[in-house]
């Protein structure tokens, strides 16, 4: 049932990002011939008001699709053809999907705020949530749950800041023993910690976060739900570049990171057993993935397509059908060929570990 409903949530994503270009387009006038959420044959398709509606058999994606003149016998010169249409008009219909992803994550993010309410301020230290076997953290003593005050006699301070401060104490100071404060029940004790040199970097196998608690409280006013949304909202989307961005700047890391369709579906299915909180994390995740993906200058997806379009205003006419093919092709391969790696890639790490509860 989990799995069915993150499939459910990622349909309807894709849906809602189609939509996008599709009443961009239809309430400009510009001509729609075509409305498919999924690629392949159609399973299910029709046709109303010269539009063909369809969902086809893999549902990982959708297009809105225009009339081709030489197809529908359309006058080439027609005002109301998308390619006949001024840059700026076209210009909004491409980036209407990556807009309305945007907007729905936003949304999304507000409805989950309205609901449970915000977090309540943190308190002083960093919590640690799970330590692992063998490494620093959990030969030195610390457990889960427990909240480090103090680093060398240098108070931590609170929130992010207070982690960030932790986290770059321990990069630089590999092999070098170190005193932590902890609190834990009530009560105070120093601990003596030894990083280890991971990839240059000092490291102690624990997981840690900003000291708060687990109960939430609501906003008071709609300037404080707009401040704390508005926050969140641009703390995934600039995570979310800076993961894509990392596939350029240092590939083989941030490769390992990455996600297909069979990891995405699962990450779903996990947090949509948290209940309705869940999966509207899981939806505003995804949305702005959804977007930010899309945005990407490759010829399949919407910020390719902007990009041809850009070029076409600057040199007054559009770029070369030939040129248009082949880096069109060439995006194409390199897409399903890594989709088909991290499906195969996924799949099996997903087997494995199944393989091993069984046991």
């Amino acid at each position: 049932m989990n799995v069915l409903t993150s499939i459910t949530v990622l349909g309807f994503l894709i849906f809602f990002h189609e939509m996008g270009h599709f009443l961009a387009a239809i309430l400009q006038g510009i001509y729609v011939d075509g409305f498919s959420i999924g690629f392949g044959p159609s399973i299910i398709q029709k046709k109303y008001k010269n539009i063909t509606y369809s969902f086809r058999a893999f549902p990982l994606g959708g297009f809105v699709s225009f009339p081709d003149e030489e197809q529908n016998n359309i006058d080439p010169k027609d005002p109301n053809l998308l390619k006949n249409r001024p840059i700026s008009q076209r210009i909004i219909v491409i980036s209407a999907g990556v807009i309305a992803n945007l907007l729905l994550a936003y949304t999304i993010l507000i409805i989950n705020v309205t609901t449970l309410g915000i977090p309540s301020d943190p308190e002083p230290g960093v919590l640690v949530l799970a330590t692992q076997p063998d490494k620093a953290a959990f030969k030195a003593g610390l457990e889960a749950g427990d909240k480090i005050i103090k680093i060398d006699d240098y108070l931590l301070g609170v929130g992010d800041q207070a982690v960030t401060a932790l986290v770059k104490r321990i990069q630089s100071s590999y092999d070098e023993q170190l005193t932590i404060e902890v609190e834990r029940n009530g009560s105070y004790k120093d601990l003596k910690l030894i990083p280890r040199k991971i990839d240059g970097k000092g490291t102690i196998g624990a997981q840690l976060q900003p000291n708060i608690k687990k109960e939430t409280k609501k906003t008071k006013s709609f300037s404080e739900l707009f401040l704390y949304t508005n926050k969140e909202f641009s703390s995934l989307l600039i995570k979310t570049i800076q993961g894509y961005k990392g596939l350029i700047t240092n590939f083989s890391s941030t490769a390992q990171q990455l996600s297909g369709p069979v990891k995405i579906v699962e990450i779903g299915a996990q947090l949509s057993e948290q209940g309705g909180t869940g999966i509207l994390l899981f939806a505003a995740l995804i949305s702005i993935n959804l977007a930010v993906l899309n945005s990407l200058p490759l010829p399949l997806l919407d910020g390719g397509q902007l990009v041809f379009t850009l070029i076409e205003g600057l040199r007054g006419k559009p770029v070369p059908v030939k040129i248009q093919i082949a880096v069109t092709q060439s995006s194409f391969f390199l897409l399903v060929g890594l989709s088909i790696l991290l499906i195969i890639r996924d799949t099996s790490q997903l087997l494995i570990v199944q393989r091993l509860l069984n046991q």
